[in-house]
């Protein structure tokens, strides 16, 4: 049976645990290696992953490459000027093209329901590598900067300031399945997808949204934002101005714990979702968070070639 990795719970619980446990001890042994140098065990030897960027990306190309690299395999890398997908040829054909050619899909991509269709015709595993509707591979190496930063998930209070996007949609997902509350601090119109706050509320942990933003981020034990407009978005103005009170400056993050982290995906602007005295303060995380999207996903790899 094919795994592929559209969402978190595409895995589960159990499995990104294990994800997260590989991740750590394949990061400890790598210690003061050059980036470049297999893995002892170069379990992905002779694997061919496929890259398909539809929007730009630093990150997410960077970290598959290198961790594909780093578990043995290579990597093509295409995007919407160089290949045949969005001018002419369906998603259907090319999901059955690149499995006759590669070993493995990852789409970076706008419509959710594309990344679906490539699945349903590919007959090798497909990684979510971003949509509009989600961003799981993001959320598996926030999830284990948190780990490693000795937060245990269970319990643990999250609050979220700012637009309710795909990113945001994934940390709900991940709360009910490793159960952990969320508290969103968002504007009215900008709430998260309606389906990801049920199915986490149905698994019993806390996901609240508040227009007010000290409410939201009273007590959390982490603060999380991102950047508040995306590439193409109209009413820019209207958007920026409705956000403008859940930026994460210092008086936000004094209302968290005292050993609060913070955490943004970037890119990050600074001065609007979040100042610069927070993002590169002592509790900000992001450049371990960036990092750790190497060894997520490697783990993710891992996963959906059976080895986890």
């Amino acid at each position: 049976m094919i795994r592929h990795f559209l969402d978190l719970s595409d895995a589960g619980g159990d499995a990104i645990a294990m994800m997260i446990a590989d991740a750590i001890d394949r990061k400890e042994a790598r210690v003061s290696w050059p980036k470049g140098k297999v893995d002892a065990d170069a379990p992905l030897a002779g694997h061919v992953l496929a890259m398909i960027f539809e929007k730009s990306s630093t990150r997410t190309r960077v970290s598959f490459d290198v961790a594909i690299r780093q578990l043995g395999g290579t990597s093509i890398v295409m995007d919407s000027g160089s290949m045949q997908l969005g001018r002419g040829e369906t998603v259907a054909d090319t999901a059955k093209v690149l499995s006759r050619m590669c070993d493995a899909i990852m789409i970076r991509t706008d419509d959710h329901a594309k990344i679906e269709e490539l699945a349903a015709n590919a007959t090798v595993p497909v990684i979510n590598g971003l949509t509009d509707l989600s961003h799981p591979c993001q959320i598996v190496a926030d999830l284990l900067t948190l780990v490693e930063r000795g937060k245990a998930l269970p319990g643990l209070e999250v609050c979220w300031l700012g637009d309710g996007n795909n990113v945001l949609n994934s940390i709900v997902e991940a709360a009910g399945l490793m159960k952990f509350n969320v508290r969103i601090g968002c504007p009215q119109g900008y709430d998260p997808d309606q389906a990801f706050i049920e199915t986490a509320q149905s698994a019993g942990v806390k996901i609240s949204v508040h227009r007010d933003e000290m409410e939201a981020v009273s007590g959390a034990d982490v603060v999380i934002t991102d950047t508040w407009v995306s590439m193409g978005q109209e009413h820019v103005h209207n958007k920026m101005a409705a956000m403008m009170p859940y930026q994460v400056n210092d008086v936000m993050m004094e209302q968290a714990k005292s050993d609060a982290l913070f955490m943004h995906c970037l890119p990050a602007h600074r001065g609007e979702e979040v100042m610069p005295s927070v993002i590169d303060g002592p509790q900000s995380v992001v450049w371990d968070e960036a990092e750790n999207r190497i060894h997520a996903q490697k783990s993710v790899l891992r996963w959906v070639f059976n080895q986890i």
